[in-house]
């Protein structure tokens, strides 16, 4: 997707803008940072997100929803960009929204790996707990009226095995995971707000500590457990293996922050259960990514390079089997 021009920008804002410039991104987004001026002089800074493709993804909430549910988390104190204009649908760029620009870094193997950002990550398991836990706190008619997609997880195991197979492929390491969750799912109703990809690679870092969660495109209304297991997956350690918690952290010490927090007491083998679905959920990500491209549907390298690491989640799966938390 082409980079908006400035005049289009300011159009949807109503503010000078001297600089649109696209910056890189996921697979679903097209991301542009924007530098607007205020009436009165004052530098603007922002980011205009739009979906990559002109729609949301499959699975995803519409753009819409997920700004609005980033003013209701931004309104209840979470550290959450604020929106500032949800584009509509004769602005021309499809579906997509305007935020505040805040300052920080973005690519995880960046922090996770700088002398710059010790301190931070010294910090930042704590942090992700309290973040969850108010999220988690939140009650599910706070987001009423939002196309919140809602199940209970037998449910969602069952949704993401119909994709699976869908695809043609047969992975016995997937076929393994499959049952091994199923003799283990719960059918347990939905009873929190869920991020759904709260991950590294989805935090905004300065060296002092978080600043902002991003990309609440996947919110759903679920087991809050997911986003525990979620961020412990070793896809969103960048390398850093030996931190379970996104690649800066242990477990232990992320379950007990969240429990002081006011989260709830964290049941280890439900959060286990769900880092097991994260694994296995991304590698049917990744087959999705590697058979838009292979299909001709949305050619896109990226999507091609993320669909050959299928056989990571597979190791990573094994992994946990043998060695891991489960």
């Amino acid at each position: 997707m082409a980079a908006p021009t400035p005049e289009i920008v300011s159009a949807l804002i109503g503010a000078d803008v001297s600089r649109v410039e696209q910056l890189s991104g996921g697979a679903s987004s097209a991301t542009f940072a924007v530098d607007a001026v205020k009436a009165d002089g004052t530098p603007w800074p922002l980011i205009l997100q739009c979906a990559a493709t002109g729609s949301v993804p499959e699975g995803g909430l519409p753009r819409a929803d997920q700004a609005r549910l980033q003013q209701i988390a931004f309104a209840a104190g979470l550290p959450v960009a604020e929106v500032v204009r949800v584009l509509a649908p004769d602005d021309g760029l499809g579906e997509g929204f305007v935020m505040a620009r805040l300052p920080g870094e973005a690519l995880a193997s960046k922090w996770l790996k700088l002398p710059d950002y010790a301190p931070a990550r010294a910090i930042l398991t704590r942090q992700c707990a309290e973040v969850l836990a108010r999220l988690h706190q939140m009650p599910m008619a706070a987001a009423a009226g939002l196309s919140l997609p809602a199940g209970s997880t037998a449910q969602s195991l069952d949704r993401m095995f119909a994709n699976y197979r869908r695809f043609g492929v047969d992975s016995p390491v997937f076929d393994l995971a499959f049952a091994w969750l199923r003799e283990r799912v719960a059918d347990r109703p939905a009873a929190n707000i869920v991020h759904g990809d709260f991950r590294s690679g989805n935090f905004l870092v300065a060296p002092d500590g978080l600043v902002a969660v991003l990309d609440w495109e996947l919110a759903h209304l679920g087991d809050g457990h997911e986003d525990l297991g979620w961020l412990c997956c070793n896809s969103w350690r960048f390398g850093v293996w030996d931190k379970p918690v996104g690649g800066f952290g242990e477990r232990d010490e992320l379950y007990a922050a969240y429990e002081i927090a006011g989260g709830g007491p964290v049941d280890r083998e439900r959060a286990a259960f769900w880092e097991v679905f994260g694994t296995l959920k991304w590698g049917i990500a990744c087959l999705q990514l590697g058979d838009d491209h292979v299909s001709g549907r949305l050619r896109n390298v990226e999507r091609a390079a993320i669909g050959r690491r299928v056989s990571e989640v597979e190791l990573d799966l094994m992994h946990l089997f043998k060695f891991g938390s489960v």
